[in-house]
């Protein structure tokens, strides 16, 4: 089957704080996916509180970026100076965004949630046939590197965040209404969770921190492929255990 093409959706606007940071002379070396637009304010003139400034906004979502591309290589202690790079501004910039590594982590956690999540909405409203949505969904999230949720399970990260917790359920509800839309057609094994497509997505996207396996894309696609045909009905054996959800992974790990 191939793969679908999906227009990346925009970064959710909670992302955006209301800095007023300077412009970086050096040219961005990390860019977003096609389409991908520059949140609005989520207050409109004449509240009180200024809007972003264009070039901060724009700052703020290439360090997300980059700083996702670098918790993926090399896990959630990639340095500053490094993820500075590869956006393609200096460290003042940087931190004057993110003072420090919890609050970067967060965000990057919060914008591939909210990119994963608007992608599951996406594709079972613009596919007719529910295993295709289920597919363009699964590839698109690999795409937006999940993987890099898996700063979730340092000890040091802040699970109660009231935005982390408002995406885990937004994203749980999108998922588990793309699968339920394929069972209820027939089309996707009723045997298998929202924790299940969760986890293998995060295993076949993500290469292991730290190691210089950099050209992965080519083969998590090909690997994401033959696991979504294994979801396909009707099911051809017996899975063992129960379907996972993500409140089963929540309970294990957190």
């Amino acid at each position: 089957m191939k793969r679908p093409t999906a227009t990346a959706p925009a970064a959710p606007s909670a992302l955006v704080a209301n800095v007023d940071a300077a412009p970086d002379s050096g040219p961005a070396r990390v860019q977003e996916a096609a389409g991908a637009r520059a949140p609005r304010a989520s207050r409109g003139v004449g509240s009180g509180v200024p809007r972003p400034r264009a070039d901060a906004v724009r700052n703020r979502e290439r360090i997300l970026a980059a700083a996702r591309e670098a918790f993926v290589e090399f896990g959630s202690a990639a340095p500053f100076d490094e993820v500075a790079r590869r956006a393609g501004i200096g460290n003042a910039t940087l931190y004057r965004h993110f003072p420090d590594r919890p609050s970067l982590v967060r965000d990057v956690v919060l914008f591939v949630m909210g990119r994963v999540t608007a992608s599951a909405e996406a594709s079972l409203a613009e596919e007719s046939d529910a295993f295709a949505a289920l597919c363009r969904f699964t590839h698109a999230a690999a795409d937006e590197r999940i993987g890099a949720l898996c700063p979730m399970l340092a000890d040091d990260f802040d699970r109660e965040h009231p935005e982390l917790l408002a995406a885990q359920t937004a994203l749980e509800s999108a998922v588990e209404t793309l699968l339920a839309t394929g069972q209820d057609a027939g089309v996707i094994r009723t045997d298998i969770g929202v924790g299940d497509l969760m986890v293998a997505l995060s295993q076949l996207s993500r290469p292991l921190p730290g190691t210089a396996c950099l050209d992965t894309d080519r083969f998590a696609h090909r690997h994401l492929q033959l696991f979504l045909d294994g979801l396909r009905a009707p099911a051809r054996s017996e899975l063992p255990g129960s379907a996972a959800t993500l409140d089963d992974l929540r309970q294990k790990t957190m």
